[in-house]
């Protein structure tokens, strides 16, 4: 993927949604991240419950940004909780570019939403966690869905397994409760989805760094010398 592709591809994936809000806390999210979740009924629709859903939309779009809003670079994280892959990176790579980067004010992380529909638990660890983030919460609720993914990768009942992680956040539960019966983040996830296909990504995880595309759980040097050069390079005029 050549540079200015990829630059096009990180503003599709990242903007408005993602950049605008965590640039601009009033930011409302893109035409994509709220659009009306097409299983729910025309009737339902009100001004009030359309600006409820956005808002809830808008916190949940912030929620999964991680790092100072002045950082200059982005790493895009394309990822399926359920992807074994996605875990090992999650545990062993990310914490190091926390560490280096991302508490030194150098980059930021936003999560992309990228459940693979072979993994049967996947979408509803997405929608948790995109609940809980809209109760800035979300962090905390991917490490502990990362930290147990043997133990519900194949269960029948993971929603409910999910929903006993959430418990130990500190967190309003009944409202989590209800924004994942509700699909309240769905159309948001669905969005990443979809904006993550139209650029070609097919596997997990995926990653966006400045102008490099990096497939795979590759170690940690890999993602510091694509950090190194994003900072390394002009800033683009705003």
């Amino acid at each position: 993927m050549n540079g200015a592709l990829l630059r096009r591809a990180l503003l599709a994936l990242t903007l408005p949604s993602l950049v605008a809000a965590c640039d601009r806390a009033s930011a409302e999210p893109s035409p994509e991240s709220t659009a009306a979740d097409p299983a729910a009924p025309a009737s339902a629709a009100t001004p009030h419950a359309d600006s409820a859903r956005d808002a809830l939309l808008a916190r949940a779009d912030l929620g999964r940004i991680k790092g100072n809003a002045s950082a200059p670079v982005w790493v895009v994280v394309i990822s399926d909780f359920q992807c074994p892959f996605c875990k090992r990176w999650h545990d062993e790579t990310a914490p190091l570019i926390e560490r280096n980067y991302v508490r030194t004010g150098k980059a930021r992380i936003a999560y992309l939403n990228f459940p693979i529909a072979s993994h049967r638990n996947a979408q509803p660890a997405h929608e948790f966690a995109m609940c809980a983030a809209e109760q800035s919460q979300f962090w905390p609720m991917a490490d502990a869905i990362f930290a147990s993914q043997d133990a519900w990768k194949r269960r029948s009942d993971a929603a409910v397994f999910f929903d006993s992680l959430a418990r130990r956040l500190p967190i309003d539960h009944a409202r989590l409760r209800s924004c994942v019966a509700a699909g309240g983040t769905r159309a948001l996830i669905t969005a990443d989805y979809n904006r993550s296909v139209r650029i070609g990504i097919g596997s997990t995880p995926s990653f966006i760094i400045g102008e490099q595309a990096i497939v795979g759980a590759q170690p940690y040097e890999v993602f510091a010398r694509a950090i190194d050069a994003a900072l390394a390079a002009p800033r683009p005029a705003r």
